[in-house]
């Protein structure tokens, strides 16, 4: 597969302080990545990432998983400021257009689906199935949702249930709409991720669904990671905080995917 990739070149050999707040930017708009990832992002070793991640983590600004980083805004009980949470809300807006009354849901975790679930209207009668304890806690709040919570082992990668009950469930339904954040979306590759259990949890979601939302601030388009969830033809909505008809979607327009 693709290795990581961003927009623009990055220069080499930098300075401790830049190597660390590129490190930070690109944890935060991916939400969790390998180490790999980040060698291949910054060509530098994987033990002055391990150092760079290690003093980051001290200082509380990212959170350690089992072979990379993830965002500390991403993390249950962390009390950090959430990436892009402007942009976030706009996302969060424009995909109240795909609900309706009675409509079944199946939904992923992360910080631009948090805000999404903070909009739902409290008089919305809808029932969401989630995979992800976080996202079940948000929903919560909303009198009107039934949720139910599909149970098993937890990943430390992704906070998603992915055990084999995850994957029976999923076969016997058929959701109306699947939303899905993702760590990494290009018009060639698809959506890709770094970690297996997710993928293939994210790929059952998929499949379950008769329709599928993607939620991603325009900062993740054009980047890929080393394994792929789906080509963007599996996918309907994509949902980004850019206006439809901005040249940065154009390519993905190209897809026959409905933009918001």
């Amino acid at each position: 597969m693709t290795k990581t990739k961003t927009n623009g070149s990055l220069p080499v050999a930098l300075p401790k302080k830049e190597r660390k707040n590129l490190i930070l930017k690109q944890v935060n708009i991916h939400t969790r990545l390998m180490f790999n990832d980040l060698v291949t992002l910054i060509d530098v070793s994987e033990d002055t990432i391990r150092r760079d991640v290690n003093e980051l983590a001290e200082d509380g600004q990212v959170i350690r998983i089992k072979g990379g980083v993830m965002s500390a805004a991403y993390h249950y009980g962390h009390d950090a400021e959430t990436y892009s949470q402007s942009n976030k809300l706009i996302i969060a807006e424009k995909a109240m257009k795909l609900l309706k009354e009675d409509i079944l849901v199946l939904i992923g975790g992360g910080t631009t689906a948090r805000e999404f679930i903070k909009k739902i209207p409290s008089n919305l009668r809808a029932t969401f199935i989630t995979v992800n304890v976080l996202t079940a806690v948000e929903l919560l709040d909303k009198p009107m949702i039934k949720t139910i919570m599909i149970g098993g082992q937890i990943s430390a990668y992704s906070q998603m249930t992915v055990s084999g009950e995850v994957f029976e469930y999923l076969a016997g339904i058929k959701a109306d709409l699947c939303i899905l954040g993702t760590n990494a979306i290009d018009y060639s590759n698809g959506l890709t991720d770094s970690d297996w259990e997710t993928i293939q949890v994210k790929k059952a979601m998929i499949k379950a669904s008769e329709k599928v939302a993607i939620l991603a601030i325009s900062e993740k388009l054009n980047s890929s990671m080393q394994m792929k969830i789906a080509d963007i033809d599996e996918i309907d909505f994509l949902i980004t905080e850019l206006s439809p008809d901005s040249p940065d979607l154009q390519a993905y327009k190209s897809k026959n995917l409905t933009i918001f």
